[in-house]
This record gives C-alpha cells, structure tokens and sequence, in this order.
C-alpha cells in the first residue's frame, strides 16, 4: 500500500513538478490532486486507466486526461512511496523522449 507521495527535489530546493502543478489551470490541478488522493486512499492498483508502466525502464507514468493529456512520471521506492519525477502536457500520441530523459536523470539522482 502506498504511504506517501512526494516530489522529487533538487539539492538547491527546486521542486519542478509542483511548479509544473502550480502552472495547470484549476481544472487540472484539480484532476491531478484527485488522483494522487486516491492513490493515497485506495492504492495505485485502484486507478488501473491512471497508471502506465514505461517500457524497458523503471518509471511509471500517470495520465490525466481531459482538454490537456497531463502527465507525471514517477518511480516506487521501498514499494510503499511514489516519487514524482517530471510533468508535463503530452501533445502528441508518442511521449517526448525529452521528457523521458529527464525523469531517468531526476530518477538517476535519487538512486
């Protein structure tokens, strides 16, 4: 069962993906807290539509869907605790592998 959710952090004490958060329309950010309170609730197996495992790597990624295709990645650590890595809007069918590479080397960091 999932105990918590955190953000991923730089040593400097950027938080990108609150900041990403903090930038969506209410609406959104709405969509996005909801999920995250019944990950907490109910556990990630709860919300299956929500959740993709990314191919060959260790991240997952929540998909928020609506006008904007809100993304999070993330990563389990010690299985009871997500670490939100990177947001962003995905804006076409493909994931940017940008945003990939910066979630592997926010994950890289925290391993």
């Amino acid at each position: 069962m999932i105990t918590a959710i955190t953000y991923f952090t730089y040593q400097s004490g950027a938080n990108p993906v609150k900041d990403f958060i903090n930038s969506l329309e209410t609406k959104q950010k709405i969509k996005v807290f909801h999920i995250l309170n019944i990950i907490i609730k109910y556990g990630i197996k709860s919300i299956p539509q929500h959740i993709r495992k990314l191919t060959g790597m260790p991240l997952w990624e929540i998909r928020i869907l609506g006008k904007d295709n809100v993304r999070i990645i993330y990563f389990f650590q010690q299985k009871e605790m997500i670490i939100l890595l990177h947001g962003f809007i995905k804006k076409s069918q493909k994931t940017n592998p940008n945003d990939v590479n910066i979630a592997l080397k926010r994950f890289n960091s925290c391993t």
